[in-house]
C-alpha cells in the first residue's frame, strides 16, 4: 500500500544502506591498521643491534631503529585516524538508522489509519446494502 511516506522510507533505506557500506569499509580499514601496527612493532622488535664492532655499524643500526620507530608512529597515527573515522561512521549509521525507523513507523501508522477508514467505509456500505434489502423485502 502506498502512502505519503513510502518514497521517504525508500530514500532513508538507501541512505541507511550507504551508511552501512561506509561503516564496513571503515571497519576494514581499522583492521588493516591494527595489523600494520602489529607488523611494524614486530619488525622493530626483530631489529638486532650489534654490541661489538665499528662505530659505523652502531650508527647504521641506530638509523635503522630510528626509521623503524618512525614507521611504528606513522602506523599508530593511521590507526588513530581510522578509529576516529570508524566512530564518525558509526554515529552516522546510528542517525540514519533512527531516521529510517522513524519514517517506517510513520508509514505503518498511516497504513493502519487507511485500513481503519476502509473498514469503516466497508461497514457503512454493508449497512446501506442491508437497509436496501430490508426495505425491498418490506415492500413486497
Amino acid at each position: 500500500m502506498k502512502t505519503r511516506f513510502t518514497s521517504l522510507v525508500k530514500i532513508k533505506k538507501n541512505q541507511l544502506q550507504k551508511c552501512e557500506l561506509v561503516f564496513e569499509q571503515t571497519n576494514t580499514a581499522v583492521k588493516l591498521a591494527v595489523a600494520a601496527v602489529k607488523e611494524a612493532v614486530m619488525s622493530l622488535n626483530n631489529c638486532k643491534c650489534v654490541r661489538h664492532g665499528k662505530m659505523q655499524q652502531f650508527l647504521a643500526d641506530k638509523a635503522v631503529l630510528d626509521y623503524q620507530r618512525r614507521v611504528v608512529e606513522q602506523k599508530k597515527d593511521w590507526l588513530l585516524y581510522a578509529q576516529n573515522d570508524l566512530a564518525t561512521s558509526r554515529q552516522k549509521l546510528k542517525e540514519a538508522s533512527l531516521e529510517y525507523e522513524k519514517f517506517k513507523y510513520l508509514e505503518l501508522e498511516e497504513i493502519k489509519k487507511i485500513l481503519k477508514e476502509q473498514r469503516f467505509l466497508d461497514a457503512k456500505e454493508m449497512d446501506e446494502i442491508a437497509m436496501l434489502g430490508y426495505n425491498i423485502k418490506g415492500r413486497t
